[in-house]
């Protein structure tokens, strides 16, 4: 399905580049894309909570992958920043 801000002929183009590219590329270029869209959303954490240090900053990270109920069994029950007392 081409994306709407894509023209069809663009399309064609990317999904053809998709079909001849070997599948060890594939895979690199997804880690790679994973790894950036992890960057962005421990940036965007950090953003949120500036006072967390690197460790509450991970386990946001881990929460927000694994999910609530997850996350506490692999890491425990935590603290989460937005749930303490000011």
């Amino acid at each position: 399905m081409c994306p709407s801000d894509t023209t069809p002929e663009a399309w064609r183009i990317f999904l053809e580049l998709q079909r001849q590219m070997p599948p060890e590329e594939k895979l690199r270029r997804a880690f790679e894309l994973s790894a950036t869209v992890r960057r962005a959303a421990e940036a965007g954490l950090r953003e949120r909570y500036p006072d967390a240090d690197d460790r509450e900053i991970f386990l946001l990270l881990a929460r927000l992958i694994l999910g609530d109920e997850l996350c506490e069994r692999v890491y425990g029950k935590v603290a989460w920043p937005d749930e303490r007392a000011p």
